[in-house]
């Protein structure tokens, strides 16, 4: 069973989103576990601080080491990954959830307010992951990014075995657009919109050949970094 633990100021907020459709039926089913551990149980004072004023001054709290270091400690497993969230960490990908998803489970820490002691990513040897280029109030909604990205790849929960194998990111590329019935629609700027005729052809080999055109001209135009990034380790293999 994949496990994952989340240590956070807020487990109420767990599995939130992440206890409905498919994730939701695999944790009731067994497939995968969450434990979303309070921090502040880990406080030494009656009042329950975990956070200080920071050396040197500035604006906001930060969460204090000894706490915070006490509850990593309390759930930490050798083999098992320790990942804080983090803008200023390493950006998260499909290869590193699919990474993921193939070990034992992760172990995620959700700061707060201005951020966490650094000694405490120091010395717990805590990996710095973002999940964007931008600043959320708490770790627990990238956290859970993390989590359901990973929990899509185990085995047994997405319904076909196919189904993720030529999504975003899988090999560079974007995704292809999609189409279902009505073969013609009319929005509501009133212009009539048909699917691509090829898509009705019945032809597969050509439904393959327009769909790999399409990721291509689509990764191209919407996210130059990949297509260059494709284009360097394409030159590197030749």
């Amino acid at each position: 069973m994949w496990r994952v633990t989340a240590l956070t100021l807020f487990p109420e907020m767990f599995p939130g989103p992440l206890g409905e459709s498919l994730a939701g039926k695999a944790l009731k089913e067994g497939v995968w576990a969450l434990e979303a551990v309070d921090i502040r149980r880990f406080a030494k004072d009656r009042h329950g601080t975990v956070d200080d004023a920071p050396f040197g001054g500035g604006a906001g709290m930060v969460m204090k080491p000894d706490i915070l270091s006490d509850a990593i400690a309390a759930v930490a497993l050798p083999e098992v990954p320790k990942l804080l969230m983090s803008p200023r960490g390493k950006p998260f990908s499909q290869a590193y959830a699919r990474e993921l998803a193939r070990g034992p489970g992760v172990i995620l820490v959700c700061g707060r307010f201005e951020g966490i002691d650094e000694r405490v990513i120091e010395a717990q040897a805590l990996e710095e992951v973002s999940v964007g280029d931008f600043v959320l109030s708490g770790g627990e909604i990238a956290a859970m990014a993390v989590m359901d990205s990973c929990v899509r790849l185990l085995p047994g929960v997405m319904g076909a075995a196919r189904s993720g194998d030529e999504e975003s990111f899988e090999d560079g590329l974007l995704e292809y657009p999609h189409y279902t019935r009505p073969a013609s629609w009319t929005g509501p700027d009133g212009i009539e919109r048909r699917v691509p005729e090829i898509l009705v052809s019945g032809h597969h080999g050509k439904v393959a050949e327009w769909r790999t055109k399409q990721r291509q001209e689509i990764t191209r135009a919407r996210r130059p970094d990949l297509w260059a990034r494709r284009t360097a380790k394409r030159d590197e293999e030749k």
